[in-house]
């Protein structure tokens, strides 16, 4: 178990279920979203099973994903930002209702305010997590996202292939299909659907199996702006050291 392993458990121990001021963190906080033309917002969770109840928050996630996961990078390797996300997971899973509610409302707030300004503000719901968000906020707190466009405008990634396709034509809630090492034929199947694929490379190709690659690093909402293409993702952290099949080197 690494440091970083260690703190996180010690957190889920020591975790007093606390609400935050906030459960969104803003997106310039993200090396990535920061490069995005639309304000952001992000929900943090822990990934995989990382929490008190031993549930996977991320269920399709691969061995190679979840090596290469980059929740420990930058930020998420401080002990205060590893509380606070054990802590919101914590939260999610047994508070389920009120922790929805409290997301509902500020997401609607963060609209209010865009629609007021006249700017549009983006949601990441899964920042290190895959759970369908956009079901459980219907379901918990009766917020129905497609009410909120064309202020608010909502994008993931997943390795659920069921949900990208449920959610293909959604008008403001856009979907990536994420590929690893022991999904290539559902990522083949999302890509002939017209679903944006992401796939971690050693180096950018122009071109992948027969179908174009997009540079996915340029921001984080690239994938609003393409569908059917290719994400392509430079490889970061752990995942340049992978030898499952998760980094695809040229």
């Amino acid at each position: 178990m690494n440091n970083f392993q260690t703190a996180v458990q010690n957190s889920i121990k020591e975790t007093g279920l606390k609400y935050p001021a906030r459960l969104l963190s803003p997106g310039d906080t993200n090396a990535k979203t920061s490069k995005n033309e639309i304000k952001t917002f992000i929900l943090y969770l822990m990934p995989y099973d990382q929490n008190s109840k031993g549930i996977n928050l991320c269920p399709h996630a691969s061995k190679g994903c979840a090596e290469a996961c980059l929740v420990s990078a930058g930020r998420g390797a401080f002990s205060n930002v590893i509380k606070s996300r054990v802590n919101k997971t914590e939260l999610f899973l047994r508070d389920r209702k009120n922790f929805l509610d409290k997301l509902a409302t500020e997401i609607i707030q963060q609209t209010h305010k865009a629609k007021k300004g006249g700017y549009q503000v983006a949601f990441r719901l899964n920042g290190t997590s895959d759970q369908d968000f956009v079901y459980l906020l219907n379901k918990y707190a009766n917020l129905d996202i497609k009410e909120l466009q064309p202020h608010a405008v909502f994008y993931d990634y997943t390795k659920v292939l069921q949900r990208a396709i449920r959610y293909k034509d959604h008008p403001n809630y856009t979907l990536t299909f994420s590929r690893s090492e022991s999904n290539n034929l559902n990522a083949e199947t999302a890509i002939r659907m017209g679903i944006n694929v992401s796939a971690v490379f050693n180096k950018l190709p122009d071109t992948y199996n027969g179908h174009k690659v997009v540079d996915g690093d340029a921001s984080d909402i690239v994938m609003l702006k393409h569908s059917g293409v290719i994400l392509g993702l430079k490889a970061k952290g752990q995942a340049r050291k992978d030898t499952t099949g998760f980094t695809i080197n040229i």
